[in-house]
């Protein structure tokens, strides 16, 4: 088990690092969409090619995301109903859960979307809008995000089950501090140690704090 759980480690940095990369995407998806509109209502003009690029963007940060928004706890739950079970039943329904649905899919639409992508990459398939860009990247993100969802769901397994033979901790108990509370700890520990040395707290340390 001790295996696994370094395995569940590594699942879960590549998720994180692959997360935080879809949200640096949705800032450019929304930057580029800001300059399209820009230059079509101030220029009259516009290009299918950056068009393109926008829902390219939007697709990689929804197919991409998934592995790490399950990694969060982020997907949608029956809350009102999990929550009046106990931790080992709410553990066993995700047991059932990931083994009965989510990994099926996940491989049923890693086999469907590779021979798209590979059809696309060969053909050197493109756009039938004029400019368009080739298909194959976007096609690629469906094995891909499929493929991450799919590792994250073994690695939640993996962690559901050891709380299960009693040896990890709760991977559903979120009763601790979360990230903003954290983040205002921090916060206030490095305002402390500048005060301790004497120094001044920076202009925008107010601007910093964070309140529930």
């Amino acid at each position: 088990m001790t295996l696994l759980l370094r395995l569940t480690r590594a699942i879960d940095a590549l998720n994180r690092a692959i997360g935080w990369f879809a949200m640096w995407l949705i800032l450019a998806a929304t930057l580029i969409s800001a300059g399209n509109a820009t230059v079509r209502r101030a220029l009259g003009t516009s290009s299918n090619a950056w068009l393109e690029v926008q829902w390219y963007l939007f697709a990689a940060v929804f197919m991409l995301g998934g592995g790490y928004a399950f990694l969060r706890n982020a997907h949608v739950r029956i809350d009102f109903i999990s929550s009046k079970l106990g931790a080992r039943a709410r553990n066993w329904i995700d047991v059932l859960g990931i083994v009965i649905f989510v990994l099926p899919l996940c491989v049923m639409m890693v086999e469907l979307g590779w021979p798209l992508f590979e059809r696309a990459w060969v053909s050197g398939e493109v756009s039938s809008n004029a400019g368009g860009l080739v298909r194959w990247p976007v096609y690629l993100l469906i094995p891909a995000g499929f493929t991450l969802l799919a590792l994250q769901s073994v690695s939640e397994l993996i962690k559901r089950i050891a709380f299960l033979v009693g040896a990890g901790p709760d991977p559903l108990d979120h009763t601790g501090p979360s990230e903003t509370e954290l983040l205002a700890k921090e916060i206030a520990a490095a305002e402390a140690e500048r005060a301790a040395r004497g120094g001044a707290p920076s202009p925008d340390a107010s601007s910093r704090r964070v309140t529930r």
